[in-house]
């Protein structure tokens, strides 16, 4: 217990000192270290690197080696780049935010939520998911995301403190059930990751080619209270600055009738939709989660 306590201090205090550095440095030398530290851990310390070769090559077997290593090195370095880049945009004015990430498709996101049945919002782990959220509120579109609590109190404390600064409100796994409808009936709109793997909770649906156990959740509240389904997804921009364009996709289903099999359907068609949303974008993607888990054949 004592070391465990050790360790999260250690961890919890390079959490400030990177945020710190991220916050103060100039912006292209904080993104430049942002990159850095992202390539460090993927060439040099190999930091799930084995994985993430393992995971490319399952998602892009037609692909070179020598294109799938260049999509990993970039990924690393995204990474690292990308949580600098949400570190210095949480304390940015809506002003800069507006004029930094773009949505093309925001009117029609807009009358979906003008519906008022609330509207849930499917993403992944691509592009800058935490920038994508800031993207609405800023706009004056009110948001929550559900969260997974940490094992390190006090990082966990911290994230959620830059996402409060990002005008994001947070409902924790353990309280969806009862939050998520009571959020969707005001109006709001409910972002969920649904690309972390879901264990036998989760519905196999196919993700590149390969069953994925994937969260029933957003299927599920949208099927029990009527609300739209959106995938968003915030690509960052090429160029040094920190700019992205949120790319808005409604998921259209017709329904069976069935609860069980529209879940199921429903979950594969967001889960297709993002699939295409990666191929655009693979080295803005999350390799490094270990997304194929629960495939036949495999461990769980």
């Amino acid at each position: 217990m004592k070391l465990q306590k050790v360790r999260h201090y250690i961890e919890h205090l390079v959490f400030r000192v990177f945020s710190g550095v991220a916050i103060v440095l100039p912006e292209a030398l904080a993104l430049s270290v942002g990159s850095l530290l992202g390539w460090i851990a993927g060439s040099v310390l190999r930091v799930r690197r084995t994985e993430v070769d393992e995971h490319l090559f399952l998602a892009f077997p037609e692909r070179t080696d020598a294109w799938r290593h260049d999509v990993a090195r970039a990924s690393y370095a995204h990474l690292g780049r990308e949580a600098v880049a949400t570190l210095r945009l949480s304390r940015a004015t809506y002003k800069d935010l507006s004029e930094r990430i773009r949505i093309p498709d925001l009117a029609l996101f807009r009358t979906a939520v003008e519906e008022g049945k609330g509207v849930i919002l499917v993403t992944g782990h691509l592009g800058n998911w935490e920038v994508g959220g800031r993207a609405f509120t800023s706009r004056g579109i009110s948001l929550d995301a559900i969260a997974k609590g940490m094992a390190n109190k006090a990082i966990g404390d911290a994230i959620a403190g830059v996402r409060g600064r990002l005008g994001i409100g947070l409902i924790y796994m353990d309280e969806a059930a009862r939050e998520v409808p009571r959020s969707l009936l005001r109006g709001r709109v409910v972002a969920m990751l649904a690309d972390q793997h879901a264990h036998k909770g989760g519905i196999l649906v196919s993700f590149f080619g390969r069953e994925a156990s994937t969260t029933r959740a957003p299927a599920l509240f949208a099927i029990r209270t009527g609300a739209p389904i959106f995938l968003g997804i915030a690509l960052r921009d090429p160029g040094w600055r920190q700019r992205y364009t949120v790319s808005l996709e409604r998921i259209d289903f017709q329904s069976s009738g069935e609860v069980v099999a529209d879940i199921r359907g429903l979950t594969a068609a967001h889960s297709a939709a993002l699939e295409r949303a990666v191929r655009l974008a693979p080295e803005q993607y999350f390799w490094q989660h270990r997304r194929w888990k629960s495939a036949p054949g495999r461990d769980e």
